[in-house]
């Protein structure tokens, strides 16, 4: 059962601001987006980042891995002048700041966890861990629906989220579904199947939500194609376009 808003805003604005920043979700929030999709990986010191790539390169100057600096050291870099010299000195947000002011301002949250090669259980722990205490009072309540939500394409780091926190609602990306794609989910108690739509199909659509799994499509741009979505079962999905597809599409 998906139980979590349907439009949700790619990486906090989507194509209008620099992807998993502080700017980039006041500008999802300033198009009235109240749910986005971030994602978060570890530092060399342990301390979870709001990054999409493993490397510096494309959306923070530099060279080598993220896991190869320390938090604050990241902190401390661009991650905005890429995008325009508007953005110019827009820092990469600390995991805590960043959720702190999501949960603040009433913005819902899919977490991807996106570890590094060999931190897999590392990355689960720690990141499931924050949320669920950021959350205690929401989980102990019954407040699922408020929670993060977090997934991943790591079954590791999903079972060990799990292991870390198993109140906390987990969501297993799969970028192809494939044929043991039920056994997968259910090993980790995954509550939703997160799919790349362009390799969906409406049979498989249909046997997500036949078997009972909350169906989540990434990265639709395209108002024709989530309508089409939409119209097989799917029951959410993230885009890029949010100056195209609004928090309130039907």
């Amino acid at each position: 059962m998906w139980r979590y808003p349907k439009v949700l805003a790619h990486r906090g604005g989507g194509t209008l601001a620099p992807e998993n920043t502080l700017a980039a979700l006041e500008r999802g929030m300033k198009a009235g987006f109240r749910a986005i999709e971030y994602d978060v990986m570890l530092a060399r010191d342990g301390v979870p980042v709001v990054m999409h790539d493993p490397f510096l390169g494309r959306t923070v100057p530099g060279s080598g891995h993220v896991f190869d600096y320390d938090a604050l050291e990241l902190a401390a870099m661009d991650a905005g002048g890429w995008f325009g010299r508007a953005f110019e000195g827009e820092p990469v947000p600390l995991f805590v700041e960043f959720a702190q002011f999501c949960k603040a301002h009433g913005v819902w949250m899919n977490i991807e966890l996106k570890p590094a090669p060999g931190y897999e259980t590392e990355t689960g722990t720690t990141v499931a861990r924050i949320a669920a205490a950021m959350f205690a009072d929401e989980l102990a309540a019954g407040q699922l629906e408020r929670a993060p939500l977090l997934s991943s394409f790591s079954q590791p780091a999903l079972a060990a989220a799990r292991e870390a926190a198993p109140q906390l609602p987990r969501a297993y990306l799969m970028s192809e579904l494939p044929p043991d794609w039920e056994r997968r989910a259910r090993a980790v108690d995954a509550v939703a199947i997160h799919a790349n739509h362009r390799h969906l199909t409406p049979r498989q659509a249909h046997e997500v939500k036949a078997a009972g799994f909350g169906l989540f499509c990434y990265t639709v741009n395209e108002l024709a194609r989530a309508r089409e979505l939409l119209g097989w079962g799917v029951d959410a999905f993230c885009t890029d376009r949010i100056d195209l597809i609004g928090p309130e599409f039907t």
